[in-house]
């Protein structure tokens, strides 16, 4: 199936679905809302025509002026048809209880570590997920480094002030 086609035949599958794809440097994008981000996945695996059966990675893009925060990209492969897709979600910060999508590592037990380290560096949460714990930074580490808003030099952060400089041997 030609991935200009995908849109059409997800539109046909989940009426109501608002979704684009967009081109750009060779490269095909799936723009989805987030209320219906696992249900578009779950069809890009399954469906016989795409068979987007490996999760390739799995990241967020923060946009500290937008309404819409976040971006959360799913890069696919269908390795039955040799096609690459990504799919892209906004998601706004959240409030007190941080942004949250719905966890795809039922989908694609890949996904587990993506969306832990998406946890640890940006704040997103990712519901229903099996062990969602910090995977890189210490559990009390306060912060998502990776948010544009985190200081440049850090925070002097007590997880990390136990540990002293040595010389080498």
């Amino acid at each position: 199936m030609d991935p200009h086609d995908i849109p059409a035949k997800l539109a046909a599958l989940l009426p109501g679905l608002d979704c684009a794809l967009v081109e750009c440097a060779g490269q095909s994008t799936l723009e989805v809302p987030a209320a219906r981000v696992k249900d578009v996945l779950r069809i890009l695996r399954d469906d016989s025509a795409l068979r987007f059966d490996q999760l390739l990675d799995l990241t967020a893009v923060d946009y500290p002026g937008r309404e819409l925060r976040f971006d959360v990209v799913y890069i696919l492969v269908s390795t039955a048809y040799s096609r690459r897709l990504r799919v892209k979600t906004r998601i706004a910060d959240g409030g007190p209880a941080g942004p949250a999508l719905p966890t795809v590592s039922d989908l694609w037990p890949s996904a587990n570590w993506g969306e832990r380290e998406c946890f640890d560096m940006f704040g997103i949460r990712f519901e229903g997920h099996p062990n969602l714990k910090r995977i890189l930074n210490p559990d009390n580490f306060y912060g998502y480094p990776l948010r544009k808003t985190y200081p440049l030099r850090g925070e002097r952060d007590p997880a990390f002030l136990e540990y002293k400089e040595t010389e080498p041997a």
